[in-house]
């Protein structure tokens, strides 16, 4: 059998190696061989989720040079770029086993916003609110599902700048106020994490990744498995697709 590499780009994946790429993973290459409109990404393999678990849950070394590799990769593709302050490269990164099960990580969006990208989401989309409303979503997300912490918390904060700026939908916040949120989104997840929100998509892809190999051992998962006798030969692992967001 051929060595297999630990990040495949969509195109160059075999569709037919589920078991590998994951279910997710087999059917965007599939996708993509077959010229559907698929946004360009990638897929971390299932065998480095066990390498991981092998690895006293750290990433090998040689994951994140090939991941960035493939953003680069993704970047010629797009025109965008990763960490720019003009036309950002934004991706979503989403679990995908062999099988589909229940317990696994939410998806989290627009992966590679921070106080320099989202400047360039407002440019590139001449729409601030909309930028800020996303760094504000993707903050929340990311520190649930990667750090953790209770949406209440969040939601608290959400709660009383409508109460403050009178208005009842998520919607009708202004700019200022979403950047208010922003960064009280920011102290919510540095007092719970006590270090730094990662501003550095790079930082932030890589505590991504692992909070997808993390969920393929969380209780949920588990049980899951055990319940409905998911072996091995059945799922072995979670692999991790990382797909470039799209807006308009």
């Amino acid at each position: 059998m051929a060595k297999t590499k630990p990040v495949y780009a969509f195109e160059e994946a075999d569709s037919k190696q589920r078991m590998l790429l994951g279910g997710k993973g087999a059917g965007l290459s599939e996708m993509t061989r077959l010229k559907l409109p698929v946004p360009p990404g990638f897929t971390i393999t299932t065998e480095v989720c066990n390498k991981y678990y092998e690895n006293n849950r750290k990433l090998p070394k040689d994951v994140m040079p090939s991941v960035m590799k493939n953003i680069e990769k993704i970047e010629k593709k797009t025109g965008k770029k990763w960490n720019s302050t003009k036309n950002p490269l934004l991706v979503s990164v989403r679990s995908g086993a062999a099988i589909s099960m229940p317990g696994m990580m939410d998806t989290i969006l627009n992966l590679g916003l921070n106080e320099k990208t989202v400047e360039g989401l407002a440019t590139q989309t001449k729409n601030p609110r909309f930028a800020w409303d996303s760094y504000r979503r993707f903050i929340q997300l990311f520190g649930k599902v990667v750090f953790g912490v209770n949406d209440e918390k969040f939601d608290h904060v959400l709660d009383s700048a409508k109460t403050k700026q009178k208005v009842k939908d998520d919607s009708q916040l202004n700019v200022q106020s979403l950047k208010k949120i922003v960064s009280e989104y920011k102290k919510i997840c540095e007092k719970h994490t006590k270090r730094k929100f990662p501003d550095s998509p790079n930082e932030q892809l890589g505590l991504a990744i692992e909070a997808v190999f993390k969920s393929w051992m969380g209780e949920r998962a588990i049980v899951y498995r055990e319940k409905n006798n998911i072996t091995k030969d059945i799922a072995n692992g979670t692999a991790v697709n990382v797909v470039t967001m799209v807006f308009g």
